[in-house]
């Protein structure tokens, strides 16, 4: 029997948005199955209320709606797009030297890159110098002393970024081969974006520290802006996102950074989401 009519519209919405508010984001299986109804009814539901702007689709579920100066956190950005971050992740794997020292940068597909990077032991040694708690975590759990991480410090932000005058005197006095960095945005004319402007600084840091700058952004980030800017796109040595790009403005991006790689989406990763 289906228990779609068991409770009326605006009582789902409701129940939907006071998730959200509390969570920062929401899937749709568990929509269904906290308030017994259908996928599809939850999907339905939630386009309506995009269509009011109350808050943005994602793969699976659902966010809090952006704006410029508006930084997630980092569970809500979690929860997004996640087969398209895990594939960006495997692809910029191909960055990471054996013997290398390279920076990460906060964010939860730079995360995704610390823990591919955790499962394979044939690019260590390595030092990994880093301003996410999640990614020095998650490279720590290994256990591995051949996989050295140094954690810049500083004060942390809701996307667990260390920033501030701490990370950024750390950052001055290092360099290494390769700086992966996560965006919130990513722009032909606005560049790399971020909401939080320490955290900008910071990132910014991160980019000077390094020979080469790999950027990590999904899809959904271009064309995103954020509220400070912290490199230009033609700064970007390679620029790694995924197949839910569409060509033209694939072919706007690889006019612009040396090099462009989309990742191949897993279709059964994305549908599970």
């Amino acid at each position: 029997m289906c228990h779609d009519v068991h409770m009326l519209a605006t009582q789902r919405h409701d129940r939907i948005l006071t998730a959200l508010r509390l969570h920062g984001a929401v899937r749709i299986a568990e929509l269904a199955e906290s308030l017994d109804v259908s996928d599809m009814t939850v999907r339905r539901d939630i386009t309506e209320l995009a269509e009011r702007g109350v808050l943005r689709k994602v793969h699976g579920g659902a966010v809090l709606p952006r704006t410029a100066a508006h930084e997630p956190g980092f569970a809500a950005k979690s929860a997004e797009s996640v087969p398209e971050k895990v594939a960006i992740a495997r692809a910029a794997l191909a960055y990471v030297e054996a013997g290398a020292a390279i920076a990460l940068s906060a964010g939860t597909t730079t995360t995704a890159l610390a823990s591919v990077i955790a499962e394979d032991p044939a690019l260590r040694p390595l030092t990994v110098v880093t301003n996410s708690v999640s990614a020095a975590e998650v490279l720590h759990a290994t256990g591995d002393p051949r996989l050295e991480t140094i954690l810049t410090g500083g004060v942390r932000t809701p996307s667990d970024a260390l920033v501030g005058p701490v990370a950024d005197r750390a950052l001055a006095s290092l360099r290494v081969d390769v700086a992966f960095l996560g965006a919130h945005g990513v722009g032909l004319a606005a560049g790399l974006t971020t909401p939080n402007l320490d955290e900008g600084a910071t990132n910014a840091m991160l980019v000077a520290a390094a020979s080469r700058t790999v950027v990590l952004a999904d899809h959904t980030k271009w064309q995103e802006t954020g509220l400070t800017r912290f490199a230009a796109l033609e700064d970007v040595d390679v620029l790694v996102t995924d197949d839910g790009l569409p060509p033209d403005d694939q072919a706007a991006a690889r006019d612009v950074v040396d090099e462009l790689v989309v990742a191949t989406v897993d279709p059964v990763a994305e549908a599970r989401a």
